[in-house]
Parts: structure tokens; C-alpha cells; sequence
């Protein structure tokens, strides 16, 4: 089971209807409002040890 990285709930992949790719990874959603939030700012969304790529802004 993978997680949504928006609101935290488990989703299936091998059932998944909703998913998008970033940087290689591959993130799957269990609504349209999760994938679309992701979609619009998915540095919110994942996780980094760089603290200027979580922000987005400093760097």
C-alpha cells in the first residue's frame, strides 16, 4: 500500500486510478482534490533533506 502524500490515507497501486510522477517517483492519490492539490505544489507535498528545496523559494 502506498500513501497519499496529501492527505495521509493508504491507496492500493495496483488499483489506484489517480497517480502522478515527480522527480522519478510515482505518487498515487485517493481522490480527484488530492492529486489535484499535488499536482498544483507538489514540493508541499514531498519530503526532502534539502531545506531549501522544501521551501521552494530560497533557492
Amino acid at each position: 500500500m502506498a500513501k497519499d502524500p496529501v492527505c495521509g490515507m493508504e491507496v492500493n497501486e495496483e488499483t489506484a486510478k489517480l497517480k502522478a510522477c515527480y522527480e522519478g517517483k510515482t505518487y498515487y492519490f485517493c481522490s480527484e482534490e488530492c492529486a489535484k492539490a499535488f499536482k498544483e505544489n507538489p514540493l508541499k507535498y514531498t519530503s526532502s533533506d534539502d531545506p531549501c528545496r522544501r521551501c521552494g523559494i530560497c533557492c
